[in-house]
């Protein structure tokens, strides 16, 4: 399994789904020749050749000319952080070559899979600039803690509706029960995403910068602090 979740995340970093089994390899055991790869992985040798010219041109390999040609392996970090910084230069380019778009309103959008609805909120707390609401499960909250930590540290108000006592330094907390997989976050009284939430789950979110909908969804959250406060009269909120 991790093996398999190794090869993915350096299919992220550009490589194919052989050329990740191959630099595995060499960061594994070291200098090898083609043919010790080819014996030890079972992929053909023709495969293993074409895959480690690749290597060396995407910078994960080196070629040592030796009696018999072999690859060692460009270290994990140094090829890590070398895709990081090009895809950041490639991303400023862009950014200052992209054609003037048309100006449009975002309506309703409706985001599916867990990692696509974590990038979401996570790109909404990174930008936010004045307050942000979250509402979820303390389990769930762990996956934007380093999010919300920046966001206090940079004085920006953050209130936290969820169902087991934090650590979270400077958030106005306010505990509930039955948030189960529900998740809501609203930025700057100008965003808000809202729905399931759950790792490895089949989950979906509505976001939507419609005035409406985070009007609507901040009066419940809103209903919702105003229900704790009666409910549990002391100990909340927690600074």
């Amino acid at each position: 399994m991790e093996e398999r979740r190794f090869e993915e995340y350096l299919i992220h970093f550009g490589l194919t789904r052989q050329e990740a089994v191959i630099y595995r390899q060499l960061l594994l055991h070291g200098k090898q020749t083609g043919y010790e790869i080819a014996k030890e992985t079972g992929i053909s040798r023709s495969n293993v050749y074409g895959a480690l010219s690749a290597l060396v041109e995407k910078g994960a390999a080196y070629l040592v000319e030796e009696a018999a040609k072999k690859y060692i392996p460009v270290c994990l970090e140094e090829f890590c952080e070398n895709g990081i910084r090009r895809m950041k230069e490639e991303k400023e380019w862009m950014i200052k070559n992209l054609p003037k778009e048309a100006d449009h309103e975002e309506g309703y959008i409706t985001i599916e899979g867990t990692e696509n609805i974590r990038d979401k909120i996570k790109n909404l707390l990174q930008h936010a600039k004045e307050r942000v609401y979250i509402s979820c499960t303390a389990a769930c909250l762990e996956d934007f803690r380093e999010e919300l930590e920046e966001l206090l540290r940079g004085k920006k108000k953050v209130v936290v509706i969820t169902d087991a006592e934090i650590l979270l330094r400077g958030a106005l907390l306010y505990r509930t029960e039955g948030k189960d997989r529900q998740i809501g976050v609203i930025v700057d009284s100008r965003y808000a995403i809202s729905g399931e939430y759950e790792e490895n789950g089949m989950c979906t979110c509505l976001y939507s910068g419609q005035r409406n909908f985070v009007e609507l969804f901040k009066n419940a959250l809103a209903n919702e602090i105003r229900l704790i406060k009666l409910d549990i009269p002391t100990g909340h909120p927690v600074v």
